[in-house]
């Protein structure tokens, strides 16, 4: 059945274009509003949206079907990423598309302050022709501070050094080897508040981030410092900054976003040394065109392909990485859950195991997969996409590990994943064979070699004569048939298990009489 996208924010005709190309239906409804959204929603596999449309855990209770929201920009905030991740719905943006247009803004904002453009404009077009008043600052050899030196505050530092300015950032992100390579020096912030003449925001809206230009911070700054802040709303306390532009503290702001948008009101809006744009960061023609053609694009390897990228609430896999991961995913999912139903105790902490080639792959998406398979008998509720989330909210420890070679030495890869749980520890390996196929061989340290089924029965047993058939009789006597039946054994006459695929599911009944086998120390029904 064909993916359905909806789109309901304004977006360039080119991205419904590549929607169609890529082979999915595609609904452009732009303007639609929140109720008949919320009516139509569970027809879509997708939705493409820009800020217009609001994607709250209301709406998404309706949106049973719906696998990716692809946002046509950077910020999320519009987006109920927490709904969104607990549904195992991918939620993406486009943080590349207006880079360089969002880098732009934030040069052109400083050279508006540092020569009061904004205001000579408005003076001679009133015919005074005040040349005297309107005295600014040369950018060279100035020191600017960059708050934030991602993708976007690398892009402005750039720029900046190319205007022979000295750059100096503070982002707890940022590598030295990084911050070498991009030509900045990574500092402190109280250090970069007391040098910098100018400092320039660009990093995400968070709790730490929640203003961190408080009134205290702007009191550390240099007095005539000048501010800039082309990222998010919130970062400053704009009462303080108006209070320290006021008192001439701060010699002037540029601000593109506010706490509160659309912005009717401010305190800064009546001062003279404030510079105001609407959220122009990314209006320009080329960054519409970018995010909109890279959301589609995005969307539709996801959709067509399982390639994730950029997304916000799971790692990346990309389009040439999705083929082979695939039957790796499903490996560690269906090994996770062989062992999910064999635990009944709290589980302490889960560790997955990567040997051989597979340990050279993108493995955290095969970890979610791991994770989500243990916890699913607990949890139905959980997905790939929470299932890190969900497992850090219960206290369950994750680990990874990673070995070059296999101890298994007949296969490439190998996948084992041990479950701690109260009462024990409990272990299992796959790997996937040529045919695509996720096969079980290790149990309790004991070699086998099993395919999954819909439906299996587990045995753990004393390796004593007899008891295969027993156990055959038992299953025959109940009209169950036998599609795989595969044993082993630490050493004879010690442990054993037998895991036997069956046509139809095992009854509480007939789970009992295996109980009874006089061999059997344990059976479990398993579903996958």
């Amino acid at each position: 059945m064909t993916a359905k996208v909806l789109i309901s924010d304004k977006l360039s005709p080119a991205a419904v274009a590549i929607f169609k190309e890529r082979g999915l239906d595609v609904d452009f409804r732009p303007g639609i509003d929140k109720e008949e959204l919320a009516a139509i929603i569970s027809n879509y596999d997708g939705l493409a949206i820009r800020s217009a449309t609001k994607v709250t855990a209301k709406l998404l209770q309706n949106a049973r079907n719906l696998k990716v929201i692809g946002r046509a920009g950077i910020g999320v905030d519009n987006v109920d990423v927490q709904a969104a991740t607990a549904q195992g719905i991918i939620v993406m943006n486009t943080p590349f598309g207006n880079s360089i247009t969002t880098a732009e803004h934030a040069i052109a904002m400083m050279f508006a302050l540092a020569r009061q453009l904004p205001q000579a404009d408005i003076s001679t077009k009133a015919g005074k022709w005040e040349k005297n008043r309107f005295l600014g600052i040369e950018m060279f050899a100035k020191t600017l501070g960059i708050i934030g030196c991602g993708n976007i505050g690398s892009i402005v530092a750039d720029r900046a050094i190319g205007l022979k300015m000295r750059v100096i950032a503070f982002d707890p992100f940022l590598t030295p080897e990084r911050a070498v390579e991009i030509g900045v020096e990574k500092v402190e912030l109280d250090d970069l508040l007391k040098r910098a003449d100018i400092i320039s925001l660009h990093t995400p809206m968070t709790e730490t981030t929640r203003n961190i230009l408080s009134a205290e911070a702007l009191a550390k700054t240099k007095k005539g410092v000048r501010i800039v802040n082309c990222a998010r709303g919130g970062l400053i306390d704009e009462k303080a900054l108006a209070e320290a532009l006021k008192s001439g503290h701060v010699a002037g702001a540029a601000l593109d976003v506010f706490e509160v948008e659309p912005a009717e009101a401010s305190p800064l809006f009546a001062l003279e040394n404030v510079v105001c744009t609407p959220h122009l960061g990314a209006a320009t023609t080329e960054a519409q065109e970018n995010v909109a053609l890279q959301v589609a694009e995005q969307m539709a390897d996801y959709l067509l392909k399982g390639a994730i990228t950029n997304a916000v609430n799971f790692p990346s896999i990309s389009a040439e990485e999705a083929p082979r991961l695939r039957p790796f995913i499903a490996l560690a999912e269906k090994l996770g859950s062989f062992l999910g139903q064999l635990t009944e105790a709290p589980v302490r902490a889960i560790r997955v195991e990567y040997e051989g080639e597979v340990a050279k792959l993108n493995v955290r998406p095969l970890t979610a997969a791991a994770i989500t398979g243990v916890m699913r008998p607990f949890l139905p509720d959980i997905n790939m996409v929470n299932a890190t989330l969900v497992s850090k909210d219960k206290g369950i420890t994750i680990e990874e590990v990673k070995r070059e070679s296999s101890e298994h030495g007949n296969f490439d890869s190998v996948v084992r994943i041990v479950v701690d749980a109260q009462d024990m520890a409990r272990h299992a390996a796959g790997t996937v064979f040529n045919d695509g196929k996720p096969r079980m061989v290790d149990i309790r340290s004991i070699n086998m070699d099993a395919e999954f089924a819909p439906h299996m029965v587990f045995v753990r047993n004393a390796d004593k004569a007899g008891f295969i058939g027993s156990f055959g009789m038992v299953l025959g006597k109940a009209g169950v048939n036998v599609a795989t039946f595969n044993l082993g054994r630490d050493k004879p006459g010690g442990d054993a298990i037998c895991l036997v695929a069956v046509d139809e599911p095992v009854s509480d009944s007939l789970l009992r009489e295996i109980e009874t086998i006089p061999q059997v120390k344990r059976a479990r029904r398993l579903s996958f």
